[in-house]
């Protein structure tokens, strides 16, 4: 699919060392995204539901790769950067199980979004061939599994955040491990952006089109089939049986539906096609004018921060009795606009401090795991 430049990446030293604008945007695009989802969702915009946590997971892996390259060019030792990589999944994963606490109408996804951080501890040694091939696998074994695991796991919180369904962490690993990969380019080239959005476009108008045209027909034929079994369909479930008697059936209908964050191959796919044409379009607008990026980049250098906000929003209007998907944003003239602005103001205000509240806690949380020490300073 790409030459030698996937597999041997050249990335100039003082390119490297700079901090990644399009990558940061992207990331941002993604925090509005999700803004604009939960309070301003309309018709005109119903583009963004699913698709930028996609996005978001996408930039996730790339920053994973971009992370592990630049410990082993200062030499931390690898024990150093799991114990890193581990610290962060736990502070990650107790953020994400406040936010269930606070029962907000939002599907929280920290948790197995913490999960992908240690499943990537297996990969990160893959060249980048290797991960193109596991990704395009996990595109087409993680739905079935995951919608199995959404019966069997079904309220089981660790089993769940690992496979139980479309928000868990095996549902969004294709796409961070093609994140992984995309991570190992030289993103500054413009050979590279332009083949993001060549792959992108190559995946997303056939999947598109198949899913419009073709997938209905496919799944309406497939209900047919599967209420001939109607000892499946039709089982009665008795919650007070034995595990797995007291488990739902696997809802396998998903597979051949392109639904927001359904976990289908289709919806990733199509996701996914559409975050690689957003980010190659953004890695060509850093070279011309990084002026134009530089809000949204604010916003996703603080998306950890900005996540959370939206829950204690939500909470913040429950306590005083109003809910929050009552009040539509979204039907107002230009109301989504206006949310975006106001997430774009906000990050421009948190990134005045000098690291983003959750992102300054993070880091402090995973010092008291591990020391930033070298190869060389554990020889002394």
């Amino acid at each position: 699919m790409m030459n030698k430049e996937i597999e041997n990446p050249i990335m100039q030293e003082k390119q490297s060392s700079k901090r990644l604008i399009a990558l940061d945007a992207a990331r941002g695009l993604a925090v509005i995204g999700m803004f604009i989802q939960h309070f301003a969702l309309n018709q005109r915009n119903s583009f963004v539901s699913g698709n930028t946590m996609i996005l978001f997971i996408l930039c996730s892996g790339i920053s994973y790769s971009i992370m592990s390259k630049r410990m082993r060019e200062n030499e931390v030792e690898p024990t150093v950067f799991r114990a890193r990589i581990l610290a962060r999944t736990v502070f990650i994963d107790l953020v994400g199980y406040i936010l269930i606490l606070l029962n907000g109408p939002f599907g929280v996804v920290l948790p197995a979004y913490a999960m992908l951080f240690i499943f990537a501890l297996l990969l990160i040694r893959c060249s980048t061939r290797a991960l193109i091939r596991i990704s395009c696998i996990l595109f087409i074994v993680s739905p079935p599994i995951m919608i199995l695991g959404l019966s069997l796991f079904h309220d089981v919180a660790l089993l769940s955040d690992i496979a139980g369904g479309p928000l868990s962490g095996l549902a969004w690993a294709p796409v961070f491990v093609a994140g992984m990969a995309i991570g190992r380019l030289d993103l500054h080239n413009t050979r590279i952006a332009l083949r993001l959005i060549t792959i992108g476009i190559t995946i997303l108008i056939p999947f598109k089109l198949i899913a419009t045209f073709v997938l209905p027909g496919v799944l309406k034929s497939f209900v047919t089939w599967y209420t001939h079994f109607p000892g499946i369909t039709n089982a009665k479930v008795d919650p007070y049986a034995i595990w797995p008697m007291n488990t739902q059936p696997p809802q396998w209908q998903m597979l051949f539906v392109d639904m927001p964050q359904g976990g289908s191959t289709f919806e990733l796919l199509i996701g996914t096609g559409g975050s690689l044409i957003i980010l190659g379009l953004l890695c060509l607008i850093s070279k011309k004018n990084t002026a134009i990026l530089k809000p949204f980049s604010a916003v996703g250098r603080v998306a950890l921060t900005l996540y959370v906000v939206q829950f204690v929003i939500a909470w913040g209007f429950n306590i005083v009795g109003i809910d929050v998907t009552s009040i539509d944003i979204g039907a107002i003239l230009f109301g989504d606009i206006l949310v975006a602005i106001a997430v774009l103001i906000a990050g421009g205000l948190l990134t005045r401090l000098p690291i983003g509240p959750l992102e300054s806690l993070i880091r402090h949380f995973e010092g008291l795991f591990s020391s930033p020490s070298r190869r060389d300073a554990s020889k002394i």
